[in-house]
């Protein structure tokens, strides 16, 4: 069991690996060659160093003119390999800046499809947003710091191997010293990662709601209400309040761990200082000669700064490592909404239409049941409306048909076939849906429709006609740029739109739709009745040969619907034509009547 945290860090440490390969094969293979010569020439220094004081100080007690070339020559072999150490740092710079980038970009697409494929369940669940939190803030760069982290370990460690291999043969004691020293200085870094980490991940929340304050703050959405309520300095305090409080502990942590690395640098430094002395002893008792004493200063110069490169880099990557644990939590996750192994091909034309059964669903993490044993029949070629007051499960039903949720209980098919048998690619491609918060777009007015058929060409003329459809083709001729204009206040010449503009947008999206199953969700809120009474004179001429579904709160809209389903705390409360229910005088009639008494 002990062996576990190693193996999980092993593991973690060969996908980071992998990923970094990936991402930039080519810029890390060259990494690896310039960490050889790297840690290989100032090696070479030292020895041509030593060469050259001992041609020197021989020099000076006999042959001065013989000396004075040999010195010159080796002097200048010295200055070329420093001139070479210098164009390899400088390479090197470039060529980690390159892979860095590579692998951030790599990184982040990987991110993107992961977000694509995750479920629309762990986009309702905040540990999901404390999870794509950390992977977002840590894994772009995390990779290329442990590959980084390893080419200084590699590097180090070359120059170390060498080094130590010197002062054993001159005295292994002063090796064995060397590294002794560095071992406490290793201990604590290792903890300091570690309790960072562990705080980092106590603090995610209290991180999330400052960028959120952050957010809202900076961004145009809540811009009016900020000022309007005065709200602007509340956000901004308690913004505020939660970075000092994460400055404050992030500083204490930084204090103690500043007092640990000076005392266990303290000792490191006795011991290389132990080490000059007995160097320096031995070369006044002639042991051995000025140039070696040049050298074995040098080399437990650099032996120390090689092994702190190592204690540094070591640390770094089992800190790097436990951080890359949040965003490989977040690659992990699984499908709620499981894919089938076999799928069955989605029918060409739906003949006996949507059959929800005995459907009841509880969100995750809730014990409330949102949808009640529902059981209806959507026949195509028909238009049905769903109604209902807030809560009743409405919209429930399409996250469920559109296979976003499976159902906790009972199921929903298609001519006979369960939802769970097609793929969700070839079932949504065939279910057009515009939400009530359906999505605002800073993007062109073509784009923005197009998206709603993205099998069609951009440049098609039917975007045109779904905008007619909809009243948005008026809303953008009259835009400077037409269906070229950006829209929204984002970026540059943008240009915004009133909110009944941007649902008519919207509609367009779903008008532009050649899906077999065609769902609109409060679809004309924001419009004027003029606009309403157009668009929904428009939808019932693209309804035909479909099977259309109306979500509403204003039950004059629904008038035109062959099926009305009432829904109450999540059942199927009344159902049946406009006419039906009245006569009914039940829970539809008597909400009806509420909505016509202020318009008569």
């Amino acid at each position: 069991m002990h062996n576990m945290p190693k193996l999980e860090n092993m593991v973690r440490l060969r996908r980071a690996l992998s990923l970094v390969l990936q991402s930039a094969p080519g810029w890390t293979i060259a990494s690896s060659v310039l960490v050889v010569l790297q840690g290989a020439l100032p090696l070479v220094s030292l020895y041509l160093m030593k060469l050259i004081v001992d041609a020197i100080s021989s020099g000076a007690a006999s042959d001065k003119q013989g000396t004075y070339p040999h010195a010159i020559l080796l002097i200048a072999i010295s200055g070329l390999v420093a001139l070479l150490n210098a164009f390899c740092r400088s390479l090197a710079t470039m060529v980690s800046e390159a892979q860095a980038q590579a692998v951030t970009d790599h990184v982040q697409g990987v991110l993107h499809a992961k977000s694509i494929e995750a479920d629309l369940e762990y986009y309702e669940n905040p540990q999901f947003y404390d999870s794509f939190h950390r992977a977002q803030r840590e894994a772009p760069y995390r990779p290329t710091r442990i590959v980084n982290g390893l080419v200084q370990v590699f590097q180090n460690a070359v120059s170390l191997v060498a080094i130590v291999g010197l002062l054993i043969s001159f005295q292994w004691s002063l090796a064995l010293l060397l590294v002794l020293a560095s071992i406490p200085g290793i201990f604590v870094k290792l903890r300091y990662s570690d309790q960072m980490y562990r705080w980092q991940c106590r603090i995610t929340p209290r991180e999330r709601k400052a960028w959120y304050l952050h957010t809202m703050l900076t961004s145009d959405a809540y811009a009016k209400e900020i000022r309007l309520f005065r709200l602007g300095f509340e956000f901004k305090n308690q913004y505020q309040n939660l970075r000092r409080k994460i400055r404050q502990e992030r500083l204490e942590m930084a204090k103690i761990r500043s007092l640990a690395e000076l005392v266990t640098q303290a000792v490191a430094n006795i011991a290389v200082y132990c080490s000059y002395a007995f160097v320096a002893y031995s070369t006044i008792e002639g042991t051995i000669t000025i140039g070696s004493l040049v050298m074995y200063f040098g080399a437990l110069q650099q032996g120390q700064t090689a092994l702190q490169g190592i204690m540094s880099s070591m640390a770094g990557l089992y800190e790097d490592n436990l951080f890359l644990t949040s965003f490989y939590d977040f690659l992990d996750l699984k499908p709620k909404v499981v894919e089938p192994v076999h799928p069955v091909e989605f029918p060409a034309r739906i003949k006996d239409g949507i059959i929800f059964s005995h459907v009841s669903f509880k969100y995750p993490g809730s014990d409330r049941l949102v949808l009640n044993d529902v059981s209806m029949h959507l026949l195509p070629d028909e238009i049905v409306a769903l109604v209902g007051e807030n809560g009743s499960g409405k919209t429930t039903q399409v996250k469920l048909l559109c296979r976003l949720y499976d159902p906790t209980e009972g199921r929903i098919t298609i001519d006979g076939i369960d939802l769970r048998q097609f793929s969700t690619a070839s079932l949504r491609q065939e279910i057009g849906v515009i939400f009530q918060d359906y999505a605002h777009y800073n993007l062109s007015a073509r784009e923005n429709i197009w998206f709603g058929n993205t099998n069609s060409s951009p440049d098609a003329d039917e975007i045109a006609e779904a905008a007619r459809c909809s009243g948005a083709d008026e809303v953008v001729m009259r835009l400077k740029k037409g269906y070229n204009t950006i829209l929204g206040r984002w970026f540059e010449e943008g240009e915004e739109l009133s909110i009944g503009e941007w649902q008519k947008v919207a509609l367009a999206r779903a008008f532009l739709s050649t899906a077999q199953v065609l769902v609109l969700d409060e679809p004309t809120s924001s419009l004027d009745a003029r606009a309403e009474e157009e668009v929904f004179q428009r939808f019932r001429q693209l309804a035909a040969g479909r099977t259309a579904i109306l979500i509403s709160h204003r039950l004059s809209t629904v008038k035109m619907a062959k099926c009305i389903y009432f829904l109450k705390d999540g059942k199927i409360a009344e159902s049946g034509t406009h006419e039906e229910l009245m006569a009914r005088s039940g829970e539809y009639a008597r909400l009806f009547e509420i909505q016509a008494k202020h318009y008569r």
